[in-house]
C-alpha cells in the first residue's frame, strides 16, 4: 500500500490534495503534471463562456451607442447613462448576488446568473424607450456581475494548484475575445443592416449561444470545497468522485477531511473582510482593480468614439443615417484592430502568471498602461500626420499591458486571497468596488471628454495607473502555486 493510500485510510485528505495529486506509473515513476479530467475541462469551458459574453455585450455597446443615441435622441447625460447602465448592474450583481454562492453554493448561482442574462438580453433587444433600455442594460449587468466571483470559484476550486493561474486567466481572457467579437459583430451587422435599429440585432444574436451554455451548467459538479466548509462531507466525497472521474479510475476511493479549523463568530461576521486577518487581502483585491477599471472600461467602451473624433468625422456630426452608419463602421474597424492587443496581452498573461507571479505582472502591467496612455496623450503635441499613429500605438500598448497585468491579475487575485467561507464575498466585493470605477468612468467619460478634452482625461488615467502599481506593491500577497487549502483560516 503506497503512502497516499495509507493516509486515506487513516485520516482522509483535503479536497485540494486529491485534485493536486499526480498519478504514478507501475514502476513508481510520478507523472510530472496533474492531468485534467473531462469534468474539469467542462467547468472551465462553461465559465469561459460567461466571460466571453461579458466582453461581447459590454464592448459592443461602444459600437451600438451612436445608433442608440440617434434612435432615442440622447443628450450627453443620457449617453453616459447608457454607457454606465450595464456596468452599474455588474456592480450590484457582484456585490449582492455573487456573494450568495457562499450561502447557496457555487453551482446554483452559476446557473441562475445565466438565466437572468438571457431574460434581460431578450428584453433589451425589444426596448421601447430610453428608460427601458437603461433598465434592461442594468439587468444584463446584474447577471454578468454575479458571474465575476462565481465563474472564478467554480474553476479555481476544481483544478490543480500548479495550473490554477493560467487556467483562471485563460477563461477570463475570453472577455478579451468577447470584446474583439463585439466590435467585429457590430461591424458585420452594420454592414448587413445599415439602419439605426441595427443595434437591436447586435444584442439579440447572443441569446441562442447563452441558452446552450445555461443547459451545460446544469451538468457540472458542485464545489467540494464549499460543501466541506458547510459540513456536507458525504456530498463532497461524491462530487470529488464525479470531478475526478477517469478511465481507468483514479483515485479509486475518496475520503475527505478538511484542513480548516472551526470557524469563530468573528470569521462569520458580515464585516469579516475588514478584520485584521483579511484587511490586507481586501485592499489588494479591490483598490487596484478599481483603479484599473477607471481606464479599461473608459478606453474600451469609448474607443470608437475617440477614434471617430480623432479621424475627424465624429458620429455626432453625421448629417444622415447613411453617414452615421459609415462613421460607426469606420470606428468599429479601428477599435477591432486595437482590441486584438487585448487578446495578445491575455495570452502572455496565461503563459507567465504561474512562472513570474501575480504581483510582478500586475505592477509591470500598471506601469505599461501608463506608458501607453502617455503616448496617446502626446499625440496632441505631434504633427498632423503623426496624431493618428500615436493614438493607435498608445491604445494598443495600453490594451496589451492591461491584459498582461492588472485586468487579468486583479481578477485572479480576488478569488485566491480569501478563505473559502468568505471567498465569494471577498471576490464579489472586489469586483463590485472595481465597477464603481467603471460606472463613474462610463458615465463621466463623455462629459469630461467634452469639457476637458482627450489629453487631460488621459493624464488623469495615467495617474490612476501609477497609483495602482504603488498600492499593489505596498499590500502585495503572492498566491502563485499556493494551495487554496492553505488560505483557509
Amino acid at each position: 500500500m503506497n503512502k497516499s493510500a495509507v493516509q486515506d485510510k487513516e485520516q482522509g485528505r483535503s479536497v485540494q490534495d486529491y485534485i493536486d495529486e499526480t498519478p504514478v506509473w507501475r514502476d513508481g515513476t510520478h507523472v510530472p503534471f496533474t492531468p485534467m479530467t473531462r469534468m474539469q475541462w467542462r467547468i472551465w469551458g462553461l465559465a469561459a463562456a460567461g466571460k466571453f459574453f461579458e466582453g461581447l455585450v459590454v464592448f459592443i455597446t461602444g459600437v451600438a451607442l451612436p445608433l442608440i443615441s440617434r434612435e432615442f435622441s440622447l443628450n450627453a447625460i443620457q449617453h453616459g447613462m447608457v454607457g454606465a447602465a450595464s456596468l452599474a448592474g455588474i456592480l450590484v450583481g457582484a456585490f449582492f448576488l455573487g456573494s450568495l454562492s457562499d450561502r447557496f453554493g457555487r453551482k446554483s448561482m452559476f446557473i441562475l446568473e445565466m438565466m437572468l442574462f438571457i431574460v434581460f438580453l431578450v428584453l433589451l433587444s425589444f426596448s421601447p424607450s430610453f428608460f427601458w433600455l437603461v433598465l434592461f442594460l442594468f439587468g444584463v449587468g446584474v447577471a454578468l456581475g454575479c458571474d465575476y466571483p462565481t465563474a472564478h470559484l467554480v474553476i479555481s476550486e476544481s483544478i490543480p494548484s500548479s495550473t490554477r493561474g493560467r487556467l483562471v486567466i485563460s477563461a477570463f481572457g475570453f472577455q478579451a475575445a468577447g470584446a474583439l467579437a463585439g466590435t467585429v459583430l457590430g461591424y458585420v451587422i452594420l454592414a448587413a443592416f445599415p439602419e439605426v435599429t441595427a443595434w437591436r440585432y447586435m444584442y439579440a444574436v447572443v441569446v441562442l449561444p447563452a441558452f446552450i451554455v445555461t443547459l451545460g451548467r446544469f451538468t457540472v459538479t458542485e464545489s467540494a470545497s464549499w460543501l466541506m466548509a458547510h459540513g456536507r462531507e458525504k456530498e463532497a466525497e461524491k462530487e470529488v468522485s464525479r470531478l475526478l472521474e477517469r478511465n481507468p479510475p483514479y483515485p479509486t476511493r475518496i475520503r475527505l477531511k478538511g484542513r480548516q479549523k472551526k470557524l469563530t463568530r468573528a470569521d462569520r461576521h458580515p464585516l469579516a473582510l475588514f478584520n485584521a486577518r483579511n484587511r490586507r487581502s481586501t485592499i489588494l483585491a479591490s483598490i487596484p482593480w478599481f483603479l484599473q477599471d477607471l481606464s479599461t472600461y473608459g478606453i474600451g467602451i469609448f474607443t470608437p468614439t475617440i477614434l471617430a473624433a480623432t479621424l475627424g468625422h465624429a458620429a455626432t456630426h453625421a448629417t444622415s443615417i447613411t453617414s452615421l452608419v459609415a462613421d460607426d463602421i469606420a470606428a468599429a474597424k479601428g477599435a477591432a484592430l486595437i482590441d486584438l492587443l487585448l487578446v495578445a496581452g491575455v495570452l502572455c498573461a496565461v503563459l507567465l502568471t504561474d512562472k513570474v507571479g501575480r504581483i510582478p505582472l500586475q505592477i509591470v502591467g500598471f506601469i505599461g498602461c501608463a506608458a501607453g496612455l502617455l503616448i496617446s496623450a502626446m499625440s496632441g503635441h505631434a504633427s498632423a500626420h503623426m496624431q493618428v499613429p500615436l493614438i493607435f500605438i498608445g491604445f494598443m500598448l495600453f490594451n496589451f499591458m492591461t491584459n498582461l497585468g492588472p485586468n487579468a491579475q486583479t481578477y485572479l487575485l480576488a478569488g485566491e486571497v480569501f478563505p473559502v467561507h468568505i471567498r465569494a464575498r471577498g471576490a464579489g466585493f472586489a469586483a463590485g468596488f472595481a465597477k464603481i470605477g467603471a460606472v463613474l468612468t462610463a458615465f463621466l467619460f463623455p462629459i469630461v471628454l467634452h469639457a476637458l478634452g482627450t489629453q487631460a482625461l488621459l493624464f488623469l488615467l495615467i495617474g490612476a495607473s501609477l497609483l495602482g502599481a504603488l498600492i499593489t506593491w505596498l499590500f502585495r500577497v503572492e498566491t502563485t502555486g499556493t494551495s487554496l487549502d492553505d488560505i483557509d483560516p
